[in-house]
């Protein structure tokens, strides 16, 4: 926005806006070189900092903490009956360990730091992917041993004309084997999602 008055309600320059204090004419020489108010607003509004309300600051500190527990809730489950733990359930969790909320990195970065911190006070992990390989069968037996790592559990292996399992990964490990497959068998290979999440139905509680 270019034109100052859509974008300012006065073009005077405050000491302290909430009394009406008006900075003095040496002071804004001082300051910032001229006393042209409206240059001095454009300075502002080019270099300054947002100044924000302790009321506004809360308000954004609690609408990341909520953002964050929704985050690890939807992500998560309880690894021992694969349920999935409830919003209300994840931010008490987090009040818990006293977590901080940093504005200055993102909801989803801090919620992958709080599952590693959850995990030292409660059973939770990131809910497995449902995956199916179908790999050519020449290169599928040792593919699969270099696979074996970054699986956590095969729940079916199909030698046919060509092999095919059916396993679950943490989705961490998603990006890793997609690109080993890939390689490892020259784009012969295939890689499906069965399921993003392989949870039970109902919420998990705490006892």
């Amino acid at each position: 926005e270019k034109d100052l008055d859509e974008v300012l309600q006065t073009h005077s320059v405050f000491v302290n806006v909430s009394k009406g204090q008006v900075a003095k004419k040496e002071d804004l020489i001082t300051a910032f070189g001229t006393d042209d108010q409206t240059e001095i607003c454009k300075q502002i509004l080019t270099k300054g900092e947002v100044q924000v309300s302790d009321k506004e600051r809360h308000t954004q500190l609690e609408q990341m903490f909520r953002d964050i527990a929704t985050i690890v809730a939807d992500k998560c489950v309880n690894p021992e009956t694969k349920r999935p733990y409830t919003v209300i359930l994840i931010e008490r969790a987090m009040k818990d360990i006293h977590y901080s909320v940093k504005t200055n990195k993102s909801t989803k970065q801090q919620a992958l730091e709080v599952i590693k911190q959850l995990k030292e006070k409660m059973k939770i992990e990131r809910a497995h992917m449902r995956l199916r390989f179908i790999l050519p069968v020449n290169e599928g037996k040792k593919l699969k041993e270099k696979l074996k790592p970054l699986i956590k559990v095969i729940e079916s292996e199909d030698y046919g004309q060509q092999l095919e399992i059916v396993c679950l990964i943490d989705p961490g490990c998603f990006r890793e084997i997609d690109e080993l497959i890939k390689k490892e068998t020259k784009g012969k290979g295939s890689l499906e999602v069965l399921n993003l999440k392989d949870v039970e139905e109902g919420d998990e509680k705490f006892e």
